[in-house]
Formats: structure tokens, sequence, C-alpha cells
């Protein structure tokens, strides 16, 4: 950034230099052009009679006021006019050196305004910055905060549940262990000894003697029918063995069967090999001894030969 302002500030620098150069060319031009010495009032006092008019009438008729110049008048005119132009001279140096201190100042009273810009641009950065992590901080505590609420609520909202379980597990609990559902003798009892009558709700007229030969009946009910599914148990191992001893005997069947056949194969193809020898020798018997005479062409060719 501080390289940024010094070049910024030498291209303003270069800018106003060249500015001011074109005015003071400009100037210079308008003063060469426009205030020549030979256009003013007093050109024939500065210019040596230059720019006066001509008088074309005579001296004797005008008289002597209308004379401009005598003779010994204005003795020491260069000397005044050297130490004139010596004074110009130093009042345009002096103008020159208050302009450039001018420029020097205003080229400061700039600089320091810069730096006091950049100065406060840095403060406000600084504070901007500041504000910028306080706001951080104060997002990261209230997140925190929130995030510490969020877990309480569900901590209690968690506890809540375990309540209410707790709370139905033991209404349920005391529902089924009441004497409502357990219809107990007990209560009955009681108030039929207090003189009330027996809440139907509570009991139904069954004492625990009935309760017991229920339980008793239940559990012949149970031993007949546990005895009569190892009965069925027995029956089907019963069963599933006739039905193995079965199965390996018509495994041993089909064996013995299958033997046979490979038996009966073999036993065909030797009787078939067996033919086949006897045909070939019966074969060769008839081709070595029996068809040794064989007929010639002659003999097939002596028979038709006339027409009938």
């Amino acid at each position: 950034m501080r390289l940024e302002h010094d070049e910024a500030l030498l291209r303003q620098d270069i800018e106003e230099r060249k500015v001011r150069e074109a005015l003071h060319a400009a100037l210079a031009q308008y003063w060469r052009i426009q205030q020549c010495a030979e256009d003013s009032h007093d050109a024939d006092l500065k210019c040596g009679l230059r720019g006066a008019f001509e008088i074309n009438v005579p001296e004797a008729e005008l008289g002597p006021a209308s004379m401009q110049i005598f003779q010994g008048e204005d003795i020491g005119v260069a000397q005044r006019r050297r130490e004139q132009m010596k004074q110009t001279e130093r009042n345009l140096l002096a103008q020159i050196v208050q302009k450039e201190r001018r420029c020097m100042e205003n080229k400061h009273r700039e600089i320091l305004q810069e730096k006091e810009l950049l100065q406060q641009d840095l403060l406000w950065r600084h504070k901007l910055d500041a504000e910028q992590e306080d706001k951080k901080a104060v997002r990261v505590a209230l997140d925190h905060y929130n995030q510490a609420l969020a877990v309480e609520q569900a901590e209690r909202l968690k506890e809540s549940h375990r309540r209410e379980e707790r709370e139905n597990l033991a209404e349920k609990w005391n529902t089924l262990t009441s004497a409502m559902m357990t219809e107990g003798w007990d209560a009955a009892v009681k108030q039929l000894q207090e003189g009330k009558p027996a809440a139907t709700d509570r009991w139904r007229g069954m004492s625990p003697d009935q309760l017991s030969a229920i339980h008793k009946e239940r559990e012949a009910q149970c031993v007949e029918r546990q005895r009569w599914h190892d009965l069925e148990k027995k029956r089907d191992a019963a069963w599933n063995s006739r039905l193995v001893e079965e199965s390996r005997e018509a495994q041993q069947e089909e064996k013995r069967t299958s033997e046979l056949r490979r038996a009966k194969r073999i036993q065909d193809h030797q009787f078939n090999m067996q033919l086949a020898k006897e045909q070939q020798a019966h074969q060769e018997y008839l081709d070595k001894e029996v068809y040794t005479n064989k007929p010639t062409q002659d003999f097939f060719s002596q028979f038709n030969t006339t027409s009938r």
C-alpha cells in the first residue's frame, strides 16, 4: 500500500509539473504576442521613440509646450534602467523562489495530508478488524451458548421421555398386578367378610380350589399332549426308519439289477465275439477250401450264344 501511494504521488507530481510547464509556456507566449513593449503607452520613452508618432508641424509653430525631450535632461537614465533591470531580475528571482517554496509547501502539505489519510485508513482498518474480531467472538460465544442450550434441551427431552416411560411402565405394572386384572380371591373374601357384595369387576366367582383344579387339569392336558407328541415322534421315527430300510433295499435291488444287466451285456458280447470268430472261420474255409476253382469269363460266355 505504501509503494502504491508513493507511485501515485510521483505520477501526480509529474502531471502537476507538466501542467505548470504548459501554463508557463502559454503565459510566455501570451506575453510575447499580446503584451509587447512596443504596444505600451510609453513605448516612445522605453523603446527610444520607436513607437512615437511623427509630428509634421514645425517646432516653431508648436512652441515650448510641445517639446518632449530637452538636452541635458535625465542624465542617469542608463544607470537607472540597469538598476531597474536588476531590481526586476531580483523580483523575478524572488517570485520564482517564492513560487518554488509555495510549491514545496503545497507538496509537503499534500504529502502530510496523504500520510494523515493513510494513517486514518490504517486506524479505520484496525478498528474494522477489531470490530470483526469482536463480532466473530460474539458469534462464537453465541454458537457455544446455542449449542449448550441445544444439548441441555436434548437432555431435558431425553429425561422427560425416560420419566414418561418409567411412569407408563409403572402404570402398566400396577394395572397388571392390580386386583382387577389378577381377579384375586382375597379381595372378594375381604369384601364378603365386610358384608359387601363381591366386586364382579375384580373377581368372577372362582375359588382357589377351583383355580387349582383348573391348573391341574391344564397340567394333565399338557402331560397328555406331550405323551401324544412323543408317541407321534416315535411313530414318525419308525416310519422314517422303515422308509430308510425300504430305500436301502431298493438301492440294493437296483444295484443287483445293474450288475445282472452288466453280466448279461458281457455274456452277449462274448457270445457275439464267438459267433464272429466262427463266421470268420467258416468264411475262410469257404474261401480256401470250397471256392478254390473260380470260373473264368469263358465259362460265362458259353451260355446264351444262340437265338431261340
